[in-house]
């Protein structure tokens, strides 16, 4: 008997003791305290408008205005191929593996055009929209913009409620906002809070120049509570119109812990007018290098403000170049909105296309002064473009040639194109010089340069370019369209 009791006790002093272990160590703590920790910013997909005074703000009203323009996106998508053992000796061969995703969207023209995030459609196979009053639809994606992950959808119907689009550049800092969402296809869901900061930029998107994405954030922080499944939904104000598009939170835990951010609608009005028009959007740049104004550079250069965007440096022959910009000049409004810091101007340049004129303050040597600028895209153009017309010549900046036959047979190549003349573009970007010989692209071979331009026409997505330099050494360059 004693022998149980002693076993016993053991057994429960184990258990005991493996409790507080697990409860120390293991488990997660309910409370987050504060911290000096930076905290990770998460996705939150699943897998001139005046501000509205307080005693006249009606949660009820606007809410009635936005919940029905909000929608429940669904995307279905395939991964990589499931491994199957039995493949080798049946023949059976391996499956991809299908998932899915969901998120929301926000309905903007009565026509059956919605915006939501990039990623939550990207590389999606099926689109469907679920509007709150339970109706389906097969969505159409029109465009994409990964450079400030927004997308652009489209259903077949006529008559929906569309959602207001506000001013974005008129919002206060401790404005009343409402987050609505559709995460679950269930009804919109709807919370409050306030603005607590603009023009936030947190590096959530991915920089890739070799697809020629180059990120643009400028968000609207608020504290409206939004979780997982809320990407692509709307931020609105008090009069119920649309001021962002929920797209990030704040988070250590993958849920909401008191900071989102969305969109501005200034940019999602520019992107989608851009992609339903040409196809692809319009990015203009000023041709500058520039940063925050810091206490070195305040006392370096003698400068009486401490807002703005200094300009540390300028492109040759870059629309700033070309207006009379010069090196540590400060750039302080926009078209007449005041310029604070860097990502306010990234924010307000990339409101116009290449071609358009923009007034820009600056402040030289203490003295403000005007100056007008024609915005210019990537490479240096003014032209507007459509995706599927674009010349070819001027956007890979390249002119090719017919492999000579001296070369062909030096290099012993059955194939290939010379890089004749190479200009600004992408493959240039890519790495590519003047000589460089083209042999495949995207694995195929190819044999002159109308051959390299069908394969390019058309093509989306990376491409994969293969061949041999001056000296005969191979190398490989990869960009995207």
């Amino acid at each position: 008997m004693k022998q149980i009791l002693k076993l016993t006790f053991v057994a429960m002093l184990g258990g005991m003791i493996s409790l507080v272990t697990y409860k120390s160590f293991v488990e997660e703590p309910q409370a987050i305290e504060a911290t000096d920790e930076k905290p990770k910013f998460n996705f939150t997909n699943y897998s001139g408008s005046p501000s509205v005074p307080l005693e006249n703000l009606d949660f009820v009203k606007a809410s009635k205005m936005t919940v029905d323009a909000v929608v429940h996106v669904k995307t279905v998508f395939r991964s990589e191929n499931v491994y199957n053992p039995w493949s080798r000796y049946f023949g059976v061969p391996s499956q991809p593996r299908q998932q899915m995703g969901t998120g929301s969207g926000v309905i903007i023209s009565g026509d059956g055009y919605i915006v939501t995030n990039n990623h939550v459609v990207d590389n999606a196979e099926e689109i469907q929209i679920s509007t709150n009053d339970n109706r389906s639809y097969e969505a159409t994606l029109i465009g994409t913009d990964p450079a400030t992950d927004l997308a652009l959808l489209k259903i077949e119907e006529k008559g929906l409620p569309a959602i207001i689009l506000g001013d974005s550049d008129n919002l206060q800092i401790g404005e009343w906002v409402i987050a609505v969402g559709n995460p679950f296809n269930l009804t919109s869901t709807v919370t409050a809070g306030i603005v607590s900061a603009k023009a936030r930029n947190i590096n959530i998107l991915d920089y890739d120049p070799s697809r020629d994405v180059f990120p643009l954030e400028s968000f609207i922080q608020t504290d409206a509570a939004v979780n997982p499944g809320n990407s692509g939904g709307a931020l609105v104000n008090g009069r119920g119109e649309l001021i962002g598009i929920n797209t990030a939170i704040a988070s250590r835990t993958g849920s909401y812990s008191g900071y989102s951010f969305a969109i501005p609608v200034s940019i999602v009005k520019k992107v989608t007018a851009d992609i339903i028009e040409f196809g692809k959007v319009q990015r203009a740049y000023i041709g500058v290098n520039i940063s925050n104004i810091d206490q070195e550079s305040r006392e370096k250069l003698d400068l009486k403000v401490s807002e703005g965007a200094l300009v540390r440096g300028l492109m040759d022959g870059g629309a700033a170049a070309s207006a009379g910009l010069e090196e540590n000049d400060v750039i302080t409004r926009v078209e007449g909105i005041r310029v604070e810091n860097v990502t306010q101007l990234q924010e307000q340049v990339g409101k116009f296309r290449p071609g358009d004129k923009i007034n820009v303050e600056v402040l030289r040597n203490n003295q403000y002064r005007d100056f007008k600028i024609t915005l210019r895209d990537r490479y240096g153009n003014t032209e507007l473009k459509k995706s599927n017309t674009e010349n070819l010549e001027q956007v890979f900046g390249a002119t090719l040639e017919p492999l000579p036959d001296d070369f062909r047979e030096r290099y012993r190549l059955k194939g290939g194109v010379k890089v004749k003349e190479l200009r600004e573009g992408k493959l240039r970007s890519a790495g590519l010089t003047e000589g460089f010989i083209i042999t495949h692209i995207n694995k195929e071979a190819v044999h002159s340069p109308e051959e390299v331009s069908a394969m390019l026409r058309n093509k989306k997505g990376g491409v994969l370019v293969e061949g041999v330099h001056k000296n005969g050494r191979p190398d490989y360059f990869g960009f995207g369209l």
